[in-house]
């Protein structure tokens, strides 16, 4: 293991941002994990897997940020292709976790496997425009950003808003702060596919924001997938109490 981390910490420029933020990120997810894990047996039965999937979103994010760490010292570019498989794997079990909680409202499984489907879209078309199509990037971006706005309506208006407001009390308050994390929170993943993408397409001219996206990505990747697994960790509290 020693060897895995000294050749790394060797080479760390000291204003190497996107380095920091990294090996932060991948600390803080394991963190997350290891408290989420502990965590379980305090729970009722009912409530430990939505904390267990909360514990597997940040794990898996960790070891991926373990990769994109190396990747980003040995190659200093964006780990595009490993960004993607960690997207690919943690947002539909961000989406799992809607499910999870509005099952005491009689969330059936049809909510899972929509929810599933189109964070999968969403993701496979933006990976298509941003690392395969580069040309095509406007319209994989379309059909990416489509999905992403029919999880949105689906939680804020359609049928997992009405189980989140039949249930009502902790479970509606903990619906909603899920909600705009997806809202505000998962906005930044867009605006990276823009910024990421901008060369050569229609929105070339606004999309080019000088912003460094991997330090973002980072930052916004901690807050969400920590900020949904202490969202849902709160309920559980309040539901064992």
């Amino acid at each position: 293991m020693t060897n895995l981390f000294l050749p790394l910490v060797a080479k760390m420029d000291p204003t190497d941002y996107v380095g920091f933020t990294f090996f932060v990120g991948c600390m803080a997810m394991m963190a997350a994990s290891a408290f989420f894990f502990l965590s379980l047996n305090q729970f009722d039965k009912k409530w430990r897997t939505s904390v267990l999937v909360s514990g597997l979103i940040t794990f898996i994010a960790a070891v991926h940020y373990f990769y994109m760490r190396d990747y980003w010292a040995s190659n200093m570019e964006s780990p595009t292709f490993f960004r993607y498989v960690d997207w690919i794997l943690t947002v539909p079990l961000m989406c799992v976790e809607f499910y999870l909680i509005l099952k005491v409202a009689g969330a059936k499984k049809s909510l899972l496997t929509k929810m599933i489907v189109l964070s999968v879209i969403m993701l496979v078309t933006g990976y298509l425009g941003e690392a395969v199509y580069a040309g095509q990037a406007a319209m994989w971006g379309f059909f990416s950003a489509v999905a992403y706005f029919a999880i949105v309506y689906e939680i804020w208006l359609g049928g997992a808003a009405k189980l989140a407001k039949e249930a009502g009390g902790d479970v509606l308050a903990a619906h909603k702060v899920l909600c705009w994390f997806v809202l505000v929170g998962w906005i930044i993943y867009p605006l990276g596919y823009l910024v990421g993408t901008a060369d050569g397409q229609w929105y070339s001219s606004f999309a080019n924001l000088g912003l460094d996206m991997d330090v973002l990505y980072n930052i916004a990747d901690a807050i969400n997938k920590i900020g949904f697994g202490l969202v849902i960790y709160a309920l559980a509290c309040k539901k064992t109490a």
